[in-house]
This record gives C-alpha cells, structure tokens and sequence, in this order.
C-alpha cells in the first residue's frame, strides 16, 4: 500500500483549504473594510454590516494567523488596538477587487444565462440560445403562454 502523498495533492489541499477560507462570508469583507488603512475594532464592525463581535473577533484573530493582517496594541489607558493589512492582505484585496470588477462587467451575461438556462428547463423546449441581444419580452410571453411554471 503505497502512503505517500503527491506534491500536487498537498498543493490542492492547500489551494482548496485556503480558497475555502478567503471564501467564508466575512473574510473579504474584513478585508475590503481594511483595505484604506489601520482600523480598531469598533470601525471594522460598523463597516462590516451584520457581524457580530464573535464573529469579527475570530475573523480577525484567523487573518493574522495568516500572516494578512497585523495586530498593533497601542499604548494608552485602556490600551487600544488597531488592525491593518500586511502585504499578503493587501495583495489578496487587489486579487479582489478584479473579481469584483470582473464581476461588475460580466454580471448582465451572467445573469441572461441564467434566465435563458430557467427558461429551457422549465419550458420543455430543451435549450434555448438568444443571439444578438437578449429579447426579454419574447423570453417573457412565451414563459407566460406556458400553463407550468414561469420564473417570471
């Protein structure tokens, strides 16, 4: 029985592990809010709308263990603290902000495919491909026209 593991199995498992975390809800949001500069806690929860202090907490405590966000105590009573990304953060919110871009410009295609691919299935008529611009009214009467399911 062979017990190795592959260099690229450890790669993907470190890939996935790693996409699952940058993925979780508040991460990038976290992120985004500390994107213009170092923060203390109480403005990273005002800006991160609906997360809770635990949840900020742990976010914050799981971005510095990787090395995205550094922890400065500041001195003062009570002493403070602020949050600030390093520069493995900063370069994971540039990664970012061109998925947004990317999503900000493909968001109509998008969002087409996914009527078109509701039309096909719930009409019966199997695929459908609009070319050209997309005819809504027509995507529409004929969803209308069907007595099953519309989307619409």
């Amino acid at each position: 029985m062979n017990v190795t593991t592959s260099e690229t199995e450890i790669e993907c498992k470190g890939v996935r592990e790693m996409l699952s975390r940058v993925g979780e809800k508040w991460t990038i949001q976290v992120v985004v809010a500390l994107r213009p500069g170092s923060q203390r806690f109480n403005e990273i929860a005002r800006k991160v709308n609906g997360i809770s202090q635990q949840m900020l907490t742990r976010t914050l405590k799981t971005l510095e263990r990787d090395g995205m966000l550094a922890r400065i105590v500041l001195a003062g009573t009570p002493p403070g603290v602020e949050y600030s990304l390093t520069s493995l953060g900063h370069s994971l919110a540039d990664n970012v902000r061109q998925l947004a871009e990317w999503t900000i410009t493909n968001q109509e295609v998008i969002e087409r495919n996914r009527l078109q691919y509701e039309y096909s299935l719930y009409s019966g008529k199997g695929p459908v491909y609009f070319p050209g611009a997309f005819n809504w009214e027509r995507m529409a009467t004929e969803a209308r026209d069907m007595n099953s399911y519309s989307i619409f």
